[in-house]
């Protein structure tokens, strides 16, 4: 058997989360490996203007989350692209007259946040980490097989070239196959939605606000988009469902599943003029009991999947990287093992309860606006007309949605 190849961090995942904790390891004094089992993404797309060339998958980046790229070295480009800066956020109940409106102004901010495709903050990262002369990506690398003893992981790749490395990062999704083989243990449970996502162009403008009508069945978002030919009309939908129901929408032809979009909607932005293809996955909420073991790390949705109700995913992923970044930075400037307790349980103690925080805060919105006794709704539309009418609540509401509270 072939000696492995050591690495001082091994990162296995090229998404979103894994191309974050790369770019932020960049030109440190480590060596640093990044595998993917595709392909990295790291050529800027063409945009095109037509409802069918945005990437179904986008991200409602947070302040945070953009202060956090910028200090990358990536934001200037992200922006140079295409993003939408979103200034409102309408939010209400369609079951009564309860309704929130989130305004930048009322926390002397420019903007909320911004929406932009993953492909595009993908492509920033990529384009990082290709500059760094301590990262070696490794494309096409499926891992194979690992084994884990004594706080010592090996990898074996597809093709047989084993790697071995001080700290092993698992970024490789909500499905992580490192989590399994590691025994990592978790808590999940199934939503019983599923989320649909497509593009749409409506005949009237979103003025730069993310909506969110929480519906018997489940929430109902637009996410402004930005474009040329149309520069206030196109939106990302996030349409979460009851499985039945979800299916049956699904099955509609696009005609008809505009018309159910707009009505869901109450047509506040008019009707759907386009609409690009559906794609729908199931929804279902997971956390790592343990987000470290000796030499090994969890970050984003391989450590913490969530209801995309409120857009945090990403921001909570980002807020793992940035993290796990500061301590590693830590551990080096101190003279620790990168793999060591005392490295990785800052870690783990500076972000699980955050995380914790957050999950608990969308399952709760997700079974409060599922309730349809009355009393229920009496109260949830009072609380959220109390909301609307209490400045220092509702500021402090608006920063914790920015990431910044």
């Amino acid at each position: 058997m072939s000696k492995a190849k050591h690495y001082d961090v091994l990162i296995v995942g090229g998404g979103l989360a894994g191309l974050g904790i790369a770019a932020g390891l960049a030109d440190l004094p480590v060596r640093v490996g990044l595998i993917e089992a595709g392909a990295l993404g790291a050529d800027w797309p063409a945009l095109g203007e037509g409802v069918s060339d945005y990437d179904p998958r986008v991200s409602a980046l947070t302040a945070a989350s953009q202060q956090w790229l910028a200090a990358l070295g990536v934001w200037e480009a992200i922006a140079g692209t295409r993003l939408c800066s979103y200034t409102d956020m309408q939010v209400w109940d369609a079951e009564g007259t309860g309704e929130v409106h989130f305004q930048a102004g009322d926390v002397n901010a420019d903007s909320l946040g911004h929406i932009v495709e993953n492909r595009l903050i993908i492509a920033a990262l990529a384009e990082r980490v290709a500059e760094a002369a301590n990262i070696y990506c490794l494309e096409h690398s499926p891992v194979a097989h690992m084994s884990y003893a004594g706080g010592a992981a090996t990898l074996e790749l597809e093709g047989g070239k084993r790697l071995e490395a001080d700290l092993l990062i698992a970024a490789d999704g909500a499905n992580s196959r490192i989590r399994q083989w590691a025994g990592f243990k978790t808590r999940e449970w199934d939503y019983g939605q599923q989320a649909i996502v497509t593009t749409v162009k409506m005949t009237e403008s979103h003025a730069c606000t993310a909506w969110q009508r929480f519906l018997p069945q489940g929430p109902l978002a637009f996410l402004p988009l930005a474009a040329s030919d149309a520069p206030d009309r196109y939106c990302s939908i996030v349409w979460s469902a009851d499985v039945n129901y979800g299916a049956e929408l699904m099955a509609l032809d696009d005609a008809a599943f505009g018309e159910a979009l707009a009505s869901a909607f109450e047509h506040r932005l008019g009707s759907v003029e386009a609409i690009s293809r559906r794609f729908s996955f199931p929804l279902r909420q997971r956390h790592a009991v343990d987000y470290i073991k000796p030499g090994m790390a969890l970050i984003g949705d391989a450590a913490h999947s969530i209801h995309p109700l409120a857009g945090q995913g990403i921001n909570l992923g980002f807020k793992d990287v940035a993290v796990l970044q500061d301590e590693i930075r830590r551990a080096l400037d101190k003279g620790l093992p990168l793999g060591s307790e005392a490295v990785l349980g800052r870690y783990q103690r500076r972000r699980k309860g955050d995380n914790l925080s957050m999950m608990a805060a969308m399952d709760g919105f997700k079974r409060l606006f599922a309730q349809q006794a009355l009393p229920v709704r009496w109260l949830r539309n009072t609380g959220m007309r109390w909301v609307n009418e209490i400045g220092p609540v509702k500021r402090q509401l608006i920063r914790r949605a920015m990431g910044l509270g």
